[in-house]
This record gives structure tokens, C-alpha cells and sequence, in this order.
């Protein structure tokens, strides 16, 4: 029973969580027995109830795949409350899913591509497909060649997880691509904060996350074939993936995968680009038995890539190289071929994973990962004679991980866990190349330790963590046949704190400080030499110290029926920032004519502001924005650091329309990027940064359902006018403009 009075005002609020893992789910549906009245959850887990007398009610919150959660509560004023929901086996359509699943729990504002907008970006690089999330651009050398920029860090200040595991390659280089191939992905999520917490120094600028579906545990099989073909490079692009699970054994999935990529040369507006073509095969396993308590995961991966770098890049003398650059483009007139010459790199990743995980009572779990993985790169530069077939850059790298982690789960308000990660890494010069090494040998051994702890009340959730890391590494190489050996040691904590309140079920505020630090890497510490990929000579300082950051990001979000928007502000003041500035020296010997890098070390400070929106006019058309501007500045010398992405703002519309008596529909697209002049230069460059540009890029994507499968049908066009530009991101625009006009066929089959 309860009362009735006259003045029922209370609001109750709430939030729903996976008890798992603490997600937050979207869709739960809470019910008030008494009133018949009830509310959803929304996207953050958020619910709330208006008009309430005081009195007893009867709660009950209902999810598919999780146990009923029954409550008797008693209304006196406006309340929070926090439900946990246990996850049960979820049967759908003859296809069994254990929720076993982890996921990144963070304060700060997490972004994702999943479901039509991943299909949208397959068969384009992982550098190239985040550009749709604000705050997310490239650096890149070519076209063919780009790695991922979040808040104008990249390289070994941002970290890649695939698959649950860290990337580890040769990933210091500009033109040194990840070793990932977007295909395996199910989402790819990107994380702006600085999330050295959790996963140690190189997640200094936030992580990218790619995960794969989850393993299927019935006997029941399912698969997916995308091709795609594109008129620029005339290339091909192709992938399947099959799925399915035991008929003897419950429990039991299994999941194999492959892909490949075969394009020529490419083509900028007025000419062709000699010697850009793209070789790339992929495949990947897994095996996975799961139950109630017990989850366990066999993974291997095989990446291969072979790329072709511009010929033009390399010059033979100083006076070629100066007008080259004057010129702004090749001076040779190169034909359409497949075939790829020197310079080019060969490049091949291996990756093997172990995964266990146990569920213990109350909601805890312990967590053990094994991780193996084997890079090896190769850079040929044009020599003359046999030399010619010989690799200028032969490096070989080793990388062991261990992860082990518990995290707790309590039936009130905390959550958190405790953790171990450890790496072991060898690097080596495969001896042959008749060339200085551009790196030396080394050994490192990263030990690193944390707590974190969540606290979760209806629409709040605070979160902190500390962490403590030790790293030792050891370098040698020989420097006209003396022997040069170094040791280094490097030690530190990294701390943070965030929040997330939700101001109404629509509106949600986040908040997170951290400090981050990262130890110089082994190439801005010893490079002496030129790196072949970008046809640069680059210079190290063995006495750099730590870089130490202090990162406050800031998210407001706004999710109504109509209108979806995010706004992110960010400051990132570093200490001690390591970054390659381009001298005013050229190098020339018997090989060509360089520009000449010197790694520097000053104090800096990064702010910026992220924001996207999606507004639908109605059920028909959409219009959607998404921007970002970051500002860099060079604290001791008093001026700007070089290669920070310019401002950008792209703008589109997109009309949709259903499939007959189908929930699916064909969506149609156009929009226009406009990307500024970056007039906040260093002192010098080889080149003034480029003039701003504007791109109009157009598709249609369309699903054809049968009554089992689905086929879906993507037209694509990218600069669609051909506009001849080029970038302040790429390293090569010295050399060359951007590509042309390119128009994807894609098709992706699903079975």
C-alpha cells in the first residue's frame, strides 16, 4: 500500500548498470507496479519519474538477456537510486551470446564508429576512417600512409588496442602506418583523455580501441564478404569473415578472417603520382570457450603490407631537391602501373593472444592476458647495383605483455579494480644493409601498477586512479665499428580524476584531470641518420628526460529526440614535449639530398575544442556537423610547434527513406569539409604551410534484404570535384599535392 496526498511533485532519477562491468544500459524499461507508469533508460543509463506521491511502490527493471530486478522502495523526497543488472545467456534468432564482452569504463567522453558508419568507412585506412570523429585527424606521408592524431598527439603518445591487446611496431616513425588491419573491426572507439592509468605512458594522449565481434557459443554460423573497388589506383579491396560455434560442445566459437588490398598509382588532380602502389594481405583466427564463470580466448593475427614511396621524394642533389620544393610537385611525368619500386617498405605484424577471465561471487572478476607479438620492418631506398635489393631500414621487434587485473563490483555504490601490466621488448638491426643503423639495438622492461575506483549514485559517477610505472632500458649499436652503449631508467606515477553528472535525462557533463607521463623514445633519443620513408635525415639527443602532462578535459552532451550534440574543451599543458622540428640544413651524399630533422625538447601547451552535431528535420533528412580547432604553443622559444592540424569544420545533409514494409533504409549523403590555412607555423619550415581548401564528398548506401541475408550497396565519391590541394598533415607536401577524385563501389554480403 501507500499514500495518496495531494501535492505529488517528488522526481525520482537513477541509472542503470551492467553489474558486470559497470556499463551503462541503454533501452532497460523500469516499471512502477501501483502507478502503471514507468520510464527507459536512455544511451547513459539514466532514467527518471516525475509526479510521485510519498509512499511504498514496488520498482521492477526488465532487460533482455538480464534477471529481473525487483525492489520495494519508500518515497519521501526527490531520490537517486543505482540498479545492477545481472547478465543471464541471451538466445536470439538461434544465436547464443555469454555477455562476457570488456569495456573501457572511463569518466571521460568516449566516441565510437559502429554499425552503417563503419561500413561507410571500409576499405579506407584506420587513420583515414576516425577523421569522422572530432578531435581526430592524421598525420601522414603520401597518400597511402597515415596514423591517427587525438588533440595534436600522435605516434607513441597515443595507444592502439587491438583486440584487447596494446600495438606494439616501429609506430615512432610519421610514415611508420599501424599494423592494424580495420577489417577485424566490430567498433572503433576512441578515448580523447589521457588513459596512462590504466594502460602505462604511451596512452599519454588518449587510446583507439578496435574490437571484434564477440565469439558466437552456439551452433550456429553466420559471415560477412565486403568488396570494394575505387577508380583512383585502380585498386581492390576485399575481406570475408565466418563465425560460428560447436554443435558437441556448448559454449565453444570460433571466428576466421582475411583480407587483402591490391592498387596501383595514385592519382593528384593534374598528374600521377609514380611509384604509390599498395600491396596488403591480412588474416586472423579465434577460438573461444565460455560459460557462466569462465571465458577463455586463443587470437592470432597476421598483417602484411607492402608500400610504395613516392620517387619523386628522392632527390639527387641540393639543387633538385630546392626545386622540387619550390616547384610543389614532381617533375617527372609518371604513368598508371601496379608494379612498386624502390623506395618502398615491406612490412609484416604477427600477433598472438591468450585470454582468461573468471567470475568470482558479488560481482568480482579476475582477469589474465597474454600477449606475443613480432614486427618486423623493412625500408628499401634506391641504390645503385646489388645494393639495390638489399632493405636500408631492416629492424626486428619482440614485444611480451602480461596483463593481470581483479575488479570488484559491489552491490551499492563502488566498483573498481586493481591491476599489474608488464612488457618485455628487443629490438634488433638485422645486420646487412650496409648502412648505419638509423636506431640502435635495445632491450626495455615496463612494470606498471594500479587501483581504480568508481563511485556510482543515481546520475553521478566520480572515478580516480593511481598508478606507479618503472621502465629500464638498454641501448647498443656499433658508430664506425665503436661500440656505443647506453642504459636509462624511468620512473614516475600518473594520477586521475573525473566525474560525469547527468544534468537531465538529456543532458550529461563530463569531466576528468589526469597527469600523464611518457619516457622518450629510443628514436628521438639516438636517430642519426635518414630515415628512407620520408626521405629525411633525423637527429636524436640521448639526454632528453620525461615528458609530464597535465591534461583537464571537459564534455557537455545533449542526446534529445531531434538533436544530438557534444562539446569538448580541452588544455594540456606538457613539460619537457619532444617533438621534430625541421632545421634550416640540407644533408648530401652519394644517396641524394635531405631535408634535415632535429629532434627538440621545450615546454608546451595544447588546447582545443571538439564539437558534433546531428539534427533531424524530420523523418526524412538529417543535417549533421562535426569540428575541431587545437592551438599549440611553444612556451620557451614563444612561438608555435610544428605539425598541429589545422581548424576544420565539415557540414552535410543526408536523406533517408525505408525499404518497402522493411525497418531497413537507403540513405543518401553529400557534405562539404573546409579545412583552414594553419598560419600558426614555427619559425622555419622548408615550405609555408598551404593554402585552406574545401571538399565536397557525396555516397549512397542502400541495403537489399532477402529473406536470410543482406546485401548492402554503398556508391562513394570523394573530392568530388577534383580539387587540387594539399595538407599541413602530410610530410610529403613538400613533394606533391593530395589525391584526386575517388569513387568506392562498396558491397558488403552478410550471411
Amino acid at each position: 500500500m501507500y499514500s495518496q496526498q495531494e501535492d505529488c511533485v517528488i522526481t525520482i532519477r537513477g541509472k542503470i548498470l551492467h553489474e558486470e562491468n559497470n556499463e551503462p544500459i541503454e533501452a532497460a524499461y523500469i516499471w512502477i507496479k501501483e502507478l502503471e507508469k514507468g520510464a527507459i533508460s536512455d544511451v547513459n543509463g539514466n532514467f527518471r519519474i516525475n509526479n510521485l506521491c510519498p509512499g511504498f511502490y514496488e520498482l521492477k527493471i526488465s532487460y533482455l538477456g538480464h534477471a529481473d530486478v525487483v525492489e520495494k522502495i519508500e518515497i519521501k523526497a526527490n531520490s537517486n537510486f543505482t540498479f545492477r543488472l545481472h547478465a543471464e545467456d541471451i538466445n536470439l534468432e538461434g544465436v547464443e551470446i555469454h555477455g562476457h564482452q570488456d569495456a573501457i569504463i572511463t569518466t571521460t567522453s568516449v566516441n565510437s564508429l559502429r554499425g552503417e558508419e563503419l561500413k561507410y568507412a571500409r576499405g579506407e585506412s584506420l587513420g583515414n576512417s576516425l577523421r569522422r570523429i572530432p578531435g581526430v585527424n592524421t598525420y601522414s606521408s603520401g597518400s597511402n600512409i597515415s596514423k591517427p592524431v587525438i588533440h595534436g598527439l600522435h605516434s607513441n603518445r597515443i595507444m592502439i588496442l587491438n583486440n584487447g591487446i596494446r600495438l606494439e611496431g616501429q609506430q615512432w616513425g610519421s610514415e611508420h602506418a599501424p599494423e592494424l588491419d580495420p577489417f577485424i573491426a566490430k567498433e572503433i572507439a576512441v578515448v580523447k583523455g589521457a588513459e596512462t592509468v590504466r594502460f602505462g605512458p604511451e596512452a599519454m594522449g588518449g587510446i583507439i580501441i578496435v574490437n571484434p565481434s564477440p565469439l558466437p557459443v552456439k551452433a550456429e554460423q553466420s559471415g560477412e564478404i565486403d568488396l570494394i573497388g575505387s577508380t583512383n589506383g585502380r585498386g581492390i579491396n576485399g575481406a570475408a569473415s565466418f563465425s560460428g560455434g560447436s554443435e558437441k560442445i556448448k559454449g565453444l566459437g570460433y571466428r576466421v578472417q582475411g583480407s587483402s588490398k591490391y592498387q596501383g598509382n595514385i592519382q593528384a588532380p593534374e598528374y600521377i603520382q609514380g611509384n604509390t602502389g599498395v600491396r596488403e594481405l591480412n588474416f586472423s583466427g579465434a577460438l573461444g570457450y565460455s560459460t557462466q564463470k569462465l571465458g577463455t580466448e586463443l587470437y592470432f593475427s597476421h598483417y602484411q603490407t607492402t608500400i610504395g614511396i613516392l620517387r619523386d621524394a628522392h632527390t639527387g642533389n641540393l639543387s633538385d631537391l630546392e626545386a622540387i620544393i619550390q616547384n610543389g610537385r614532381p617533375f617527372s611525368e609518371s604513368e598508371f602501373t601496379y608494379e612498386i619500386n624502390n623506395p618502398k617498405q615491406v612490412v609484416a605484424h604477427q600477433l598472438l593472444k591468450l585470454k582468461s577471465h573468471y567470475h568470482l561471487n558479488n560481482g568480482a572478476k579476475l582477469n589474465l592476458q597474454y600477449g606475443f607479438q613480432r614486427n618486423q620492418r623493412q625500408e628499401f631506398d634506391r641504390r645503385r647495383g646489388e645494393a639495390n635489393t638489399r632493405p636500408s631500414l631492416d629492424l626486428e621487434l619482440f614485444t611480451n605483455t602480461l596483463d593481470f587485473s581483479f575488479t570488484h563490483v559491489t552491490r551499492k555504490n563502488w566498483n573498481g579494480s586493481v591491476g599489474l601490466n608488464l612488457i618485455q621488448q628487443a629490438n634488433s638491426n638485422i645486420p646487412g644493409t650496409g648502412v648505419v643503423p638509423l636506431i640502435p639495438n635495445y632491450d626495455m622492461v615496463n612494470a606498471g601498477v594500479y587501483a581504480i575506483e568508481k563511485y556510482t549514485s543515481g546520475p553521478l559517477e566520480i572515478e580516480g586512479g593511481l598508478r606507479y610505472d618503472y621502465r629500464y632500458v638498454e641501448a647498443a649499436r656499433f658508430n664506425n665499428s665503436e661500440l656505443e652503449e647506453r642504459n636509462f631508467t624511468f620512473k614516475n606515477f600518473s594520477a586521475f580524476l573525473g566525474g560525469v553528472y547527468a544534468l537531465s535525462r538529456t543532458l550529461n557533463f563530463n569531466t576528468n584531470f589526469g597527469t600523464a607521463w611518457r619516457p622518450p623514445n629510443i628514436n628521438e633519443q639516438f636517430s642519426q641518420g635518414l630515415h628512407h620513408g620520408v626521405a629525411a635525415i633525423e637527429i636524436g639527443n640521448p639526454d632528453f628526460v620525461s615528458e609530464q602532462s597535465y591534461k583537464w578535459i571537459n564534455t557537455l552532451s545533449y542526446n534529445g529526440n531531434k538533436l544530438n550534440v557534444e562539446l569538448t574543451g580541452y588544455a594540456n599543458r606538457i613539460n619537457n614535449y619532444i617533438y621534430l622540428n625541421p632545421t634550416e640544413q640540407q644533408f648530401v651524399s652519394l644517396r641524394g639530398s635531405f631535408n634535415v630533422f632535429e629532434y627538440q625538447q621545450t615546454d608546451a601547451f595544447l588546447w582545443g575544442i571538439d564539437l558534433s552535431s546531428i539534427y533531424e528535420i524530420n523523418s526524412h533528412f538529417e543535417v549533421f556537423s562535426r569540428g575541431s580547432i587545437v592551438r599549440a604553443k611553444n612556451l620557451t622559444d614563444n612561438n608555435y610547434l610544428p605539425f598541429i592540424p589545422a581548424d576544420r569544420l565539415e557540414t552535410g545533409i543526408s536523406y533517408k527513406f525505408l525499404q518497402g514494409k522493411s525497418n531497413s533504409f537507403s540513405k543518401i549523403f553529400i557534405s562539404n569539409l573546409i579545412v583552414a590555412q594553419q598560419n600558426r607555423e614555427p619559425d622555419f619550415d622548408f615550405a609555408s604551410a598551404p593554402e585552406g581548401y574545401s571538399l565536397w564528398n557525396m555516397g549512397i548506401q542502400t541495403p537489399i534484404k532477402t529473406e536470410k541475408n543482406k546485401l548492402n550497396v554503398g556508391l562513394h565519391v570523394n573530392n568530388l570535384f577534383n580539387t587540387s590541394y594539399k595538407d599541413y598533415m602530410n610530410r610529403f607536401r613538400y613533394f606533391t599535392h593530395e589525391m584526386g577524385r575517388n569513387i568506392l563501389l562498396k558491397l558488403n554480403y552478410e550471411f
